[in-house]
């Protein structure tokens, strides 16, 4: 598999929170070519602000492997990660993350700023744009559904 591979997952799981009414945006971690975790965004349903699919993706990750820190780990997710995302990145020692469509009012790793640039105990590498029009799509298309119904 490749970083397209994986981001077609994430994806998947941007789909499933669609289908729940969510912004969809999704999340998986992957640790020496595997697959250990995935999230997707569900703060609709848990009524809770920080249910956002790379907080859940980290979550299972370190359920996976036993611990907080994530050694040898990237992260794929849809959608540039914001403030508190790219804050647990950083506190889980994820090595790379890769997201696909940037966020120009939220995104903390290249847009609005680039938190992963400043003198924090640890820097991620990333890289984004990966399926960039997929996933802006995917979003474009549940905010458009979104507008007709009402």
């Amino acid at each position: 598999m490749d970083k397209f591979d994986y981001m077609r997952e994430a994806m998947r799981q941007a789909d499933l929170s669609a289908q729940e009414g969510e912004v969809p945006v999704g999340a998986v971690i992957v640790r020496d070519g595997a697959i250990i975790a995935k999230g997707r965004n569900r703060r609709e349903l848990g009524k809770n602000a920080l249910y956002h699919a790379e907080i859940e993706a980290i979550d299972n990750a370190c359920k996976t492997l036993g611990g907080w820190r994530l050694p040898r780990c990237e992260l794929y997710v849809t959608l540039e990660p914001c403030p508190m995302c790219a804050g647990a990145i950083i506190n889980s020692r994820i090595e790379k993350v890769y997201f696909g469509a940037y966020d120009p009012k939220a995104g903390s790793v290249a847009s609005v700023t680039e938190l992963f640039q400043l003198p924090y105990n640890h820097r991620p590498k990333t890289e984004g744009g990966v399926l960039e029009e997929e996933c802006s799509a995917q979003l474009s298309a549940f905010f458009k559904t979104l507008r007709t119904q009402k």
